[in-house]
């Protein structure tokens, strides 16, 4: 597993919980115990305002329900929490946000509007009434159970664990750090609700709780501006910051997709995102120390550190390889390729019809090649910016003479405009 993927799956949530339990297992809890009540404040009145700032109704939500549910428990329990109403609220809190954090995670983000978080409020009232109701004293007698020792039946365990199984399969399809917060801090819920319901320890958890959700927020707002979202790679602004942390020796290569504009429109931009996606799995594993970033449609760069151009070239030239012999299987491909051809034609006369000049192997089966131009500093090519245009002037090279290759920068580069090389496909 690489490391950015531990990094996904381990930070912010695994971290902070991991410091809560230390501390709660610690004699390190006597001493930060009379700062815990600001730790709580803080993180609830930031949390709220960070959701407020970034107009996420699912952070928003998150900690709302965890300021009732801990609020509710407290309220009822008055110290007891075998049996009674203190039993019941553990148990509703046990079932219910679970459940609430799973809605959450699906629920589409519609921001801070009314028709966004009314339905939402709407739905908070009704469980607020329902765990109110269900805490009454002659009604939560029938939950008391004095024999038991401090814990959670073993229903609620299958309850969080279902939760936990839908989230983990929310994130691998959005690849949102969110939902690994909701995950890790159904941890912190979970550890709280069975072991120390009410206490110093419940108010570590739950503040470790919200502060995951909070982290978590702030986490994928970073990965919107630094990843490409629909390839899952760097975008421009990451690679933008790489340049400004090069050393003397580096190469730049600019790949780009051949014919890609007839991909669109031959097949569909469904069709165009799903090649995108694929190029940029294979760009990302090129190896070699190479890093792949998307620069904007179809054109992507691989940035290699202390590696010289011609070293850069013989690792993108073996993945120029792999593309060109790889089968892309694309959903719909031969729907859409059928329908296009057999359609009415509503071209203008005159106009000449356009022929895809990448080949259909098999129905919905796709090839596909890329051109790439790669350059590295000389003192022809000083600045990183130069080195771009080097490397860009080399892929117009690779298009004029006749794609699906790598060339390397020439020490006279032609003058050539990016416009004129993105007219060539």
């Amino acid at each position: 597993m690489s490391g950015s993927v531990w990094k996904a799956w381990l930070f912010p949530g695994g971290l902070l919980l991991a410091l809560s339990a230390a501390v709660v297992y610690s004699p390190l809890l006597n001493r930060v115990a009379p700062s815990l009540g600001f730790y709580y404040f803080a993180v609830f009145v930031a949390g709220l305002v960070l959701a407020w700032r970034f107009h996420s109704s699912r952070v928003l939500f998150s900690l709302l329900v965890l300021l009732l549910a801990h609020r509710a428990i407290e309220f009822f329990s008055e110290g007891n929490i075998r049996t009674g109403s203190g039993r019941m609220a553990v148990v509703l809190t046990a079932l219910l946000i679970p459940l609430n954090y799973v809605v959450l995670a699906i629920m589409r983000e519609r921001g801070l509007t009314v028709a966004g978080i009314a339905p939402r409020f709407g739905l908070l009232f009704l469980q607020s009434v329902l765990v109110s109701m269900l805490c009454r004293p002659e009604i939560a007698g029938t939950a008391s159970m004095p024999s038991r020792p401090i814990g959670l039946p073993w229903w609620t365990f299958v309850v969080f664990a279902g939760a936990m199984a839908a989230l983990v399969v929310q994130f691998l399809e959005t690849r949102k750090p969110l939902e690994i917060g909701f995950l890790w801090s159904l941890a912190a819920i979970l550890l709280w609700l069975n072991f120390s319901p009410v206490g110093k320890q419940a108010d570590l958890y739950v503040a470790t709780a919200g502060l995951i959700v909070v982290a978590s927020l702030i986490e994928t707002s970073y990965v919107l501006a630094y990843y490409d979202e629909l390839t899952g790679i760097r975008g421009r602004r990451a690679f933008n910051e790489a340049l400004l942390s090069l050393d003397q020796q580096y190469a730049i290569a600019i790949v780009d997709i051949d014919h890609f504009k007839q991909f669109n429109d031959t097949y569909g931009h469904d069709t165009g995102d799903q090649v995108l996606r694929m190029v940029a799995a294979r760009l990302a594993a090129v190896g070699g120390g190479g890093q792949a970033f998307r620069c904007g449609g179809e054109e992507f760069a691989i940035l290699f550190r202390d590696t010289s151009a011609k070293e850069a070239s013989d690792r993108l030239d073996f993945l120029r390889q792999a593309i060109r012999d790889s089968r892309f299987r694309v959903r719909g491909a031969e729907r859409r390729s059928v329908a296009r051809s057999e359609g009415p034609d509503r071209r203008k006369p005159g106009r000449k019809k356009s022929v895809l000049a990448v080949p259909e192997q098999m129905p919905g089966e796709l090839s596909l090649t890329v051109s790439i131009g790669v350059a590295e500093p000389s003192t022809r090519y000083r600045q990183p910016e130069q080195v771009i245009n080097a490397a860009d002037q080399a892929l117009y090279r690779a298009k004029h003479n006749g794609r699906n290759r790598v060339e390397l920068a020439s020490t006279t580069p032609l003058k050539l405009t990016r416009k004129k090389r993105a007219n060539s496909g």
